[in-house]
């Protein structure tokens, strides 16, 4: 996922977090004289993995073209504590209006990164992907999506309109899986058909309906090893559930093709940032 791609989400993101905070105004920064300019930095303060400084860029970005922003790091960087990552230069107001708005992204994001590098450090040298899910932060998908590839791992869906993913609801609200199958061919052959299972007898039912990947929810490994056996090739196979960065790479050596961790992006850390001022 490119950053080009990102850039109408990104705005608007940019935009909503600096509305929702500054609201009628900054009332603190208003007592800095607009004449005042200043000299910041940006410092982490913990080990982490560096992501969404576009973010943090767009948001001085749209409160004073006149600030400027000299990265030492770059996303996808092993970042250490008290490392400084960035200098800012410009009026004294206006970055302290923008401060904790761009670091809420970056420390965010970069959140989301680190843990996606610990997930694909975990199952490096195995053939496996390791995908993230839809339990995203509202209004920040597309940061975090981007920040999973930056982390090493890969995107799932993006959303409802992108991937046909039939899930147990689904099942019982259309009578069957070979029902809600049949369907998803009708309305979208252009795509790859998901269904959810949770036990042997639906694998084999998915199957006989033509779905191209099972998802296989909350297996256990040995059940795992069972499943890829059972199917031998015939659709691809997600493990999902339960995954943790000490069982992972026991989940991936059964065979599988894709891990989902809806974890990556709904349990990250965020990281604990500095801006200081020197004046």
């Amino acid at each position: 996922m490119l950053l080009e791609v990102l850039e109408g989400p990104l705005l608007r993101s940019v935009h909503a977090a600096l509305s929702e905070d500054i609201g009628t105004g900054d009332i603190t920064a208003a007592l800095i004289p607009e004449s005042e300019r200043a000299t910041a930095t940006v410092i982490s303060r913990e080990a982490a993995v560096l992501c969404g400084m576009a973010w943090f860029n767009a948001v001085f970005a749209e409160l004073d073209t006149g600030i400027t922003v000299n990265w030492t790091t770059r996303d996808g960087d092993a970042i250490r504590a008290g490392e400084i990552l960035c200098t800012l230069h410009g009026p004294a107001a206006h970055i302290l209006t923008g401060e904790r708005t761009a670091l809420n992204f970056l420390q965010t994001i970069s959140g989301t990164a680190t843990l996606a590098r610990r997930y694909a450090d975990a199952v490096r040298g195995l053939a496996v992907k390791v995908l993230d899910t839809r339990k995203t932060i509202p209004g920040l998908r597309q940061a975090q999506k981007y920040a999973v590839r930056i982390g090493g791992c890969h995107n799932h869906r993006m959303g409802l309109y992108d991937g046909i993913l039939i899930k147990e609801n689904h099942i019982a609200s259309a009578g069957s899986i070979e029902r809600a199958v049949h369907a998803a061919r009708k309305a979208s052959p252009e795509l790859p058909v998901e269904v959810e299972v949770e036990n042997e007898s639906q694998i084999i039912e998915a199957l006989a309906a033509g779905a191209d990947i099972l998802l296989l929810d909350n297996f256990t490994t040995v059940a795992l090893c069972k499943a890829v056996r059972l199917v031998d090739g015939r659709a691809r196979l997600e493990a999902s559930g339960g995954v943790t960065l000490e069982n992972i790479r026991d989940i991936a050596k059964t065979g599988v093709d894709f891990i989902s961790i809806g974890a990556m992006t709904k349990n990250l850390h965020a990281i604990d940032l500095s801006l200081r001022f020197h004046i």
